[in-house]
C-alpha cells in the first residue's frame, strides 16, 4: 500500500498571512502526525496562536505521547498562557505503524470526512476548541490503515466559502465525486476544493482556508519497488508562492 498527503491553503484576501498552521512530524515508533490549528480570528495575532497550539502538539507527539494527550496538552498550555480568553480549532492525522491505523483526533466543529468503498462517513459530533473551556478533550477516531481509503480535514475558511454571495459548498459530495473520478488522489483532492472555495468567493477568500488530504490506495504492479531493494522512497514536495518586493 502506498499513502499519500496534500495540503492546499490560502490566506483571507487582504491580509498578510494566514492564521492555520499546518506542521508535520515522524512518530518515534514509526508513522506521521500532520497538525493542523486555526487561530481565533486572522492576520498575524492568529498566526501566533495557531502557531503555539501546533508547536505544543507537535513536541509532544514527538516524544511519543499519545494524541489525544497531545491535544489535550495543546489545550491547557493555551488555556493557561492566555487566561481562557483566546481559542483555536485543533486537528490531529496520524498514521501510526504500531496500531497500523489512522487516528484523527478533533477540537473543532468542522467535520472531517472519511471515504472507503464503503461510502462516505461524516465525523461531526459536537466538539469543543481549545483554550477556552476547562477540561476541554479532543474526539478520537480510530480507523484501520488499509487501502482505499481517503480522509479530508479542513478549516472553516472552506466550511463558509460563498456565503457572503449567497452559496455553499457541498463537501461530501465533492470530495465523493473526486474519489470516484481520479481514485481519490490526495492532491486532486485538495486542490479541487481550494479552487471550488475560492471560486465561490469570487477570488477573494473569505476567512483562511486550509485543506489536508490523505489516501490510502494499493500499489500498482508497475509502481511496485525493484525485487533487489530493500527500501523503499518517501518523497515530498512543496509550492511556497512568495509575495512580491515593494519597494520603499
Amino acid at each position: 500500500m502506498e499513502v499519500q498527503v496534500a495540503v492546499a491553503k490560502v490566506a483571507k484576501y487582504a491580509t498578510s498571512e494566514s492564521g492555520d498552521t499546518v506542521e508535520m512530524i515522524e512518530r518515534p515508533h514509526g508513522g506521521l502526525s500532520f497538525v493542523m490549528v486555526d487561530g481565533q480570528r486572522s492576520g498575524r495575532s492568529a498566526k501566533a496562536i495557531s502557531n503555539l497550539v501546533a508547536r505544543k502538539a507537535i513536541s509532544l507527539l514527538a516524544e511519543g505521547v499519545r494524541d489525544g494527550a497531545a491535544a489535550r496538552a495543546a489545550h491547557d498550555y493555551l488555556y493557561t498562557y492566555r487566561g481562557g480568553q483566546v481559542l483555536a480549532t485543533l486537528n490531529i492525522l496520524s498514521i501510526d505503524m504500531v496500531s497500523r491505523t489512522i487516528v484523527l483526533s478533533r477540537n473543532s466543529h468542522c467535520p472531517i470526512l472519511v471515504v472507503t468503498d464503503e461510502g462516505t462517513r461524516i465525523l461531526d459530533e459536537p466538539s469543543r476548541p481549545v483554550g477556552v473551556h476547562r477540561g476541554t478533550k479532543p474526539l478520537v477516531t480510530e480507523l484501520p490503515l488499509g487501502a482505499p481509503t481517503s480522509v479530508v480535514l479542513f478549516t472553516d475558511g472552506l466550511l463558509d466559502a460563498g456565503q457572503r454571495y449567497g452559496g455553499s459548498l457541498d463537501i461530501p459530495i465533492i470530495v465523493q465525486s473526486l474519489c470516484d473520478d481520479q481514485g481519490c488522489a490526495a492532491q486532486a483532492i485538495a486542490d479541487q476544493l481550494l479552487a471550488q472555495a475560492l471560486q465561490l468567493d469570487q477570488g477573494r477568500a473569505g476567512d483562511d482556508v486550509t485543506i489536508l488530504a490523505l489516501t490510502v490506495r494499493a500499489r500498482r504492479r508497475d509502481e511496485e519497488p525493484a525485487p533487489f531493494s530493500n527500501t523503499d522512497v518517501r518523497r515530498m514536495s512543496l509550492t511556497f508562492p512568495l509575495p512580491p518586493i515593494i519597494s520603499r
